[in-house]
């Protein structure tokens, strides 16, 4: 019981980390649809977009593979210091090589030189940071880490306001301000937190005697390269619709969609939470002789909280979309929340089967299962989008991330079984899904949505009673 409390306590100070930075953000998807274009949006995504792809190559595994040899070294310092040199280097001479092409490369991306360049900057400085927040995870920080995330969205957040609204609103004169260009602004704001953020780690750059060993390197590439390849099909089946919908549909198009998919950020919010907090505990708790149930446990728990999530956001999707996303030339995506919740909830669930792998040290298979994902959504999008325009896309993550789903948990039964409670994890998700069904249908009628959100609760509680007892009892 002490460490699932332990988990739950460090999940839910990971979960603040995130949710409240990703709830300020949320703040800035009606400022940014409502001051830009369904195509300054589409550019805004693409920036974003490539950042994600370049953040997984640059880091190349080394977060996941640190957390990994950290958590069972005697030289806990060696493996710091040799995965903090080895990324400063390379990102300093990749820094080095696309400034010298900024001109080529920005043109090969199709991204304005301006925004290829505040680019640039962001993903050196975010990368540069990468081994100090993994060192404050692994070493039980939580409070530490969140003061800094936060500290970092409050200036993005704020300085998206003063760019964006207080300068047209109150008539600011700020020296080279261009109106014309908006979407520039929210990249500069991203660049001047991301340096903030730098600052704020920069003690951790210093915390021990710099010092690289060749056979630590070996063995955090050895285990990272493959995180990354995973890594990079993860981005393609998040991202990859929204860099192929621009070509097909135009830019508008995907300016709607990609406001649209803001909506289902709750879901990813939650996922991201409960990543932060796993997988070191994951980690740390694997030699304990209860570790597999104790996994089984929060397997079945966090299926009962994302399927709830499900439900309730389906509930009250049109109060959700007139908060979150107010222009209507936003709305004609609106059908594809449901379906991208539904597809972020099985790509949770495939985290949390993803420790198999992570424990066995067999971090290929994480690499093939993402491959086969990236497979599915590449060719859904490329055959349906056609067909049936941007719904594919959502269509296309689903499909993806069940199969990953299910062949991360065939293939973690033969090589590390948890005795996960099958019965129980597809009665939660089942439910959830026919009840999502059910209030679709019900044409916003929330008296209705309530008593289903409620049902849900109720037949949890239910099935979940006896547990909960045991557990209250230990508490105590």
């Amino acid at each position: 019981m002490g460490a699932l409390k332990k988990f739950f306590k460090d999940t839910i100070i990971y979960g603040l980390a995130t949710v409240l930075p990703r709830l300020m953000n949320f703040v800035l998807v009606p400022l940014h649809t409502d001051t830009l274009e369904t195509t300054s949006y589409s550019d805004n995504t693409t920036f974003y977009v490539y950042a994600a792809f370049f953040n997984v190559l640059l880091t190349y595994g080394m977060e996941t593979a640190f957390l990994r040899f950290f958590s069972k070294s005697e030289e806990k310092h060696k493996v710091f210091s040799t995965a903090l040199i080895s990324l400063v280097v390379s990102t300093v001479l990749f820094f080095a090589v696309v400034f010298s092409f900024n001109q080529q490369l920005s043109e090969l991306v199709n991204l304005d030189q301006t925004y290829f360049n505040l680019l640039l900057g962001v993903l050196v400085l975010d990368t540069l940071v990468v081994v100090p927040f993994a060192y404050l995870r692994a070493t039980g920080r939580p409070i530490r880490f969140a003061s800094i995330k936060l500290s970092n969205i409050l200036i993005y957040v704020a300085l998206n306001f003063f760019f964006l609204w207080a300068i047209p609103e109150f008539g600011i004169e700020f020296s080279g301000y261009d109106s014309s260009s908006l979407v520039k602004y929210i990249f500069i704001a991203n660049l001047v937190a991301s340096i903030v953020t730098l600052l704020l780690l920069s003690p951790y750059f210093f915390k021990t005697k710099l010092q690289f060993s060749t056979t630590v390197f070996k063995q955090l590439l050895n285990y990272g390269w493959p995180i990354m390849v995973a890594g990079l099909a993860y981005v393609i089946n998040e991202n990859f619709d929204k860099w192929l919908l621009p070509e097909l549909l135009g830019k508008d198009i995907n300016g709607a969609y990609s406001g649209c998919y803001k909506i289902a950020v709750f879901m990813t919010i939650f996922i991201q939470g409960f990543r932060l907090g796993a997988e070191p505990f994951f980690f740390n708790h694997a030699k304990e002789h209860n570790a597999k149930e104790t996994y089984a446990t929060i397997m079945k728990y966090f299926v009962i909280f994302g399927s709830f999530m499900l439900v309730f956001i389906v509930a009250y999707l049109n109060i959700f979309k007139e908060l979150i996303v107010r222009d209507e030339s936003y709305w004609i995506a609106i059908d594809i929340v449901p379906i991208v919740l539904l597809a972020n909830l099985c790509l949770g669930i495939y985290f949390n089967l993803a420790i198999w792998y992570k424990l066995t040290d067999k971090t290929r298979y994480g690499m093939y299962l993402s491959i086969v994902g990236a497979i599915i959504t590449i060719g859904f999008n490329y055959i349906m989008i056609p067909k049936i325009g941007f719904m594919a896309s959502a269509w296309a993550t689903l499909a993806a991330y069940t199969v990953m789903m299910l062949l991360s948990y065939v293939l973690g039964q033969k090589h590390y079984p948890v005795p996960y409670d099958l019965k129980k994890i597809a009665l939660y998700l089942i439910l959830a899904i026919v009840m999502s069904i059910l209030v679709l249908k019900t044409n916003s009628n929330y008296y209705l949505n309530t008593g289903l959100v409620l049902l849900f609760l109720a037949i949890v509680f239910v099935s979940e009673k006896e547990q909960i007892k045991q557990l209250l009892k230990r508490k105590q």
